[in-house]
């Protein structure tokens, strides 16, 4: 993976080089709706004495909707609460005015642990439970959570400027992710590096939509000896929302619409007769297995499975190596380019 980030920055830079001069947003900004704007219509040369103290942006509020938020520009003291968040602020360039960071399981980001710091990060707390003492410690100019901490949202302002993002499944993991991603980047000035990375991006995206789309899936996720079948508004939604594959679970009952998903009896998986399933394995992105847990192949594929065209033909895909990324960072641009890897390594090879 840190390869392909690793092209992702060459071509930021040489982005940045040819726009050599120019500095962030001007004055209040919002974050528009995935118009995909150009670095030539985000950008404004501007004198540094020039630059805003404060920027306005579109992020939810402790109500879960989306307002105009006013965030200091450019800050320096940033404390981080949402793995999403966490991972676009790196990839940006920006790890270090990280003052305080939620316990990190991603391994990309492990170098924001706390607890292995040195003590230059503050422990915060969970992506659910924010140590509200030790956040207001750390002194932070803006704090950014995501959806498990919007209970949280009125302590945490009361502290500094907080930034709610999430994933809009409505629009796609893509387009959302692009969409946080460039509203994060909007309060640095840093607008042109994320357009540069979604043009990297959607050849990809577009490459893997010539394969999938049209066919019937399944997706669903693996947990301590059982499947479920999930919902589109899911950690899987990329391969049907930009993908183009048609979710068989959105025809079987009432498909709830959480993380979880919804239990299935392999009949029922049998009668839908998908063309692929996608299985992400909870059990692994937790690190929750109970002992005696059987790994997911071993119970997917079960003599009722093993009689299906998807098993026959190998278009069972399981999310494993990286399923916390699947699980825990999906809205982030790291995560984004992993999850397309993973799908490039199963659909196009």
């Amino acid at each position: 993976m840190k390869k392909r980030i690793s092209m992702l920055l060459v071509l930021v830079m040489a982005l940045s080089l040819a726009a050599c001069g120019t500095a962030g947003n001007t004055g209040t900004t919002e974050a528009h709706d995935h118009d995909h704007t150009h670095a030539a219509d985000a950008v404004t040369t501007v004198p540094a004495a020039a630059k805003p103290e404060t920027i306005t942006i579109q992020a939810l509020n402790a109500n879960k909707e989306m307002a105009d938020i006013e965030v200091p520009y450019d800050p320096q003291r940033i404390a981080i609460l949402d793995m999403p968040a966490l991972d676009i602020v790196d990839a940006l360039g920006l790890g270090d005015r990280i003052v305080g960071s939620a316990k990190v399981t991603i391994e990309y980001l492990t170098q924001y642990n706390p607890d292995d710091s040195n003590g230059a990060i503050l422990n915060l707390g969970s992506v659910k439970t924010a140590d509200l003492e030790q956040v207001a410690i750390c002194e932070p100019d803006i704090i950014f959570i995501g959806g498990r901490l919007s209970s949280m949202y009125a302590e945490l302002e009361a502290i500094a400027p907080v930034v709610y993002l999430a994933v809009d499944y409505e629009k796609g993991v893509v387009e959302s992710t692009r969409y946080n991603a460039r509203t994060i980047a909007s309060i640095f000035g840093k607008e042109a590096e994320v357009d540069a990375m979604f043009d990297g991006f959607q050849p990809r995206i577009d490459a893997l939509n010539s394969v999938l789309a049209g066919h019937d899936i399944l997706l669903a996720m693996y947990n301590n000896n059982a499947m479920s079948i999930m919902d589109t508004q899911s950690q899987l939604n990329i391969l049907a929302a930009e993908l183009g594959g048609s979710n068989l679970g959105e025809t079987v009952g009432e498909v709830e619409k959480a993380t979880h998903g919804e239990d299935a009896s392999w009949e029922t998986i049998v009668n839908l007769n998908p063309e692929y399933i996608f299985v992400l394995d909870r059990s692994t992105a937790t690190g929750a297995a109970d002992e005696g847990i059987l790994g997911a192949r071993e119970v997917i594929e079960n003599d009722l499975i093993k009689e299906l065209s998807c098993y026959k033909d190998g278009k069972i895909v399981y999310f494993i190596q990286h399923a916390n990324v699947w699980y825990t960072s999906t809205g982030g641009v790291q995560a984004l380019d992993t999850m397309l890897a993973d799908l490039e390594g199963a659909l196009l090879n």
